[in-house]
């Protein structure tokens, strides 16, 4: 699917390419915050970043296993004035900014689920392998003042097998307003006993085959989490993007034989090279 991802992305690219004069000059990106990627450079019409970034993270969630992995980066979007629409791997989603201290996201997402083979310890043997399926994401920023200095966010994740929300701070480092720079988020995420008990829940039959104790979480407090972002322009065509994430799970998730962990943890960084 990634590889599909990264070929799609070369596509479009050389076909949009000769289109790059048509866009209308606008001067800023939609919102100057690191971890919102535009490639519009401030320009109205299509735009193509398209890198690869390597990730070290958390085998799955609970895990207190760590492995490497190479991803793609970058996206397709297409801005009109204080809207931007992209599609970004595996999702297709907009952005909307409204009265300069309003941000509004919305996108439709896949998410991968998990398999047994995802313990390189054997750790999920005898648990199944989730399935694969599509989720929706809402997102609101709501900035204490234009230049995005600092803000609260929320976030609602929903999709077939429950529902997670995310409410933090946030605040921005550096004097840029070109997108480049740093942010740090503070936040704290809920869920409902359906995603609770998909992520962390051992069901009987599972318990059987496992030898993994039974247990079923309510829903609530998942975790007190962290995440910063950076992004550099090094020059008119590469951006060095990072990126780091800290989760630190509540008493009722560590509860759960499947948290291994009392945490989870991912750090990334890569290239993006704007057509």
């Amino acid at each position: 699917m990634k590889n599909h991802f990264a070929l799609l992305c070369l596509t479009i690219a050389s076909l949009l390419a000769p289109f790059s004069t048509l866009a209308q000059e606008t001067n800023s990106p939609l919102v100057p915050l690191p971890s919102l990627d535009d490639f519009s450079k401030g320009n109205d019409g299509w735009a193509v970043g398209l890198g690869l970034g390597v990730e070290y993270e958390t085998a799955y969630e609970g895990s207190d296993e760590f492995g490497l992995e190479i991803q793609p980066a970058g996206a397709v979007q297409w801005r009109s004035g204080d809207n931007l629409y992209y599609f970004a791997g595996e999702a297709f989603g907009w952005r909307g900014l409204r009265d300069d201290v309003w941000l509004f996201e919305a996108l439709l997402g896949f998410e991968e689920g998990r398999e047994e083979g995802d313990s390189d310890e054997g750790h999920l043997n005898g648990l199944g392998s989730q399935d694969e399926g599509f989720q929706a994401v809402f997102q609101a920023r709501r900035a204490f003042s234009s230049d995005w200095r600092y803000w609260l966010v929320g976030r609602v994740v929903t999709g077939g097998d429950g529902n997670l929300g995310l409410f933090g701070v946030g605040t921005r480092f550096g004097e840029q307003t070109d997108g480049s720079g740093s942010e740090i988020n503070l936040v704290a995420v809920f869920h409902d006993s359906e995603y609770a008990n998909k992520g962390f829940g051992i069901n009987d039959a599972q318990s059987a085959a496992s030898g993994l104790d039974a247990i079923t979480l309510s829903g609530g407090l998942r975790s007190i989490g962290v995440d910063y972002s950076f992004r550099h322009n090094l020059n008119e065509h590469w951006q060095l993007y990072g990126e780091a994430l800290f989760e630190y799970y509540s008493s009722e998730v560590r509860k759960s034989p499947i948290a291994r962990s009392d945490y989870e943890t991912e750090v990334g960084v890569g290239f993006i090279y704007l057509f």
